[in-house]
């Protein structure tokens, strides 16, 4: 303890429980985020690389990407601090949600111009 003034401070600052609780929800939000990419990630890179898109739903894709850039808003525009855990993993995702659906809207549309 230290004397100021006429008050007793501790030397160190307590840990608060608020101050735990936000270090659990930002691991947290790490690890969710590392496993959203990686679970994510493979099926858009084979996409990527084999141009196959006849098993792909479009609604899905379209969706994710609408999804994915209101939750990269939602990170980016959180006050008082940026969630970047959120933000980064939907700013992975979206972009991979958006080369993929080019590739779909792609295919589908030479597809029926090759069977026309």
């Amino acid at each position: 303890m230290a004397i100021f003034g006429n008050k007793l401070l501790p030397l160190r600052p307590k840990t608060t429980k608020k101050m735990e609780q936000g270090l659990f929800y930002e691991v947290c939000g790490w690890v969710a985020s590392i496993g959203m990419i990686l679970g994510y990630l493979p099926q858009a890179v084979r996409t990527i690389r084999t141009r196959k898109t006849d098993d792909i739903a479009l609604p899905t894709f379209l969706m994710m990407a609408i999804g994915g850039f209101c939750f990269m808003l939602q990170g980016i525009l959180h006050k008082p601090d940026v969630l970047w855990s959120l933000f980064l993993t939907n700013l992975v995702t979206t972009t991979c949600s958006c080369i993929v659906f080019g590739i779909k809207i792609y295919n589908d549309y030479f597809k029926k111009k090759r069977d026309s």
